[in-house]
């Protein structure tokens, strides 16, 4: 198995609930160990080039608009393929489509205000990390 880390971030939805302690021990549970978090107000410029890749989307300024409406707690995550256990553990993007017992299935209110985002490969996770922790070995 690889040891990987991945970036996550609680949505401003899930820091206005109060989830961030709930959802950083569902991943604890599963075996990701936190190595790195803070919590941060996102301006739009900052939003607008963590989302670049979906600068072309329809939903790009509706996303942009909501991660910058409230705080987001960002971490990098370590663990055994943390990537793809850190998905599994969020669920399908889709609440509606999320297993039971995932974040989103769980917490989300909707499909953007699903509670956390997650990278979706190794290499976007170095990138996105990267972004929010440029000084994390």
């Amino acid at each position: 198995m690889a040891i990987e880390r991945t970036l996550s971030i609680i949505k401003p939805d899930g820091v206005s609930r109060n989830l961030i302690g709930r959802v950083i021990s569902r991943f604890e549970d599963a075996g990701l160990r936190l190595v790195a978090g803070r919590l941060i107000q996102m301006d739009k410029p900052m939003a607008e080039e963590f989302y670049a890749v979906h600068k072309n989307r329809p939903f790009y300024n509706d996303l942009v608009t909501y991660m910058t409406s409230g705080p987001v707690f960002v971490s990098a995550l370590e663990g055994e393929n943390a990537v793809l256990a850190n998905r599994e553990i969020m669920g399908a993007t889709d609440p509606s489509k999320a297993a039971r017992g995932t974040i989103r299935a769980d917490y989300a209110v909707s499909i953007e205000a699903n509670t956390v985002h997650g990278s979706d490969a190794v290499e976007t996770a170095e990138q996105e990390i990267r972004f929010f922790f440029p000084d994390l070995q």
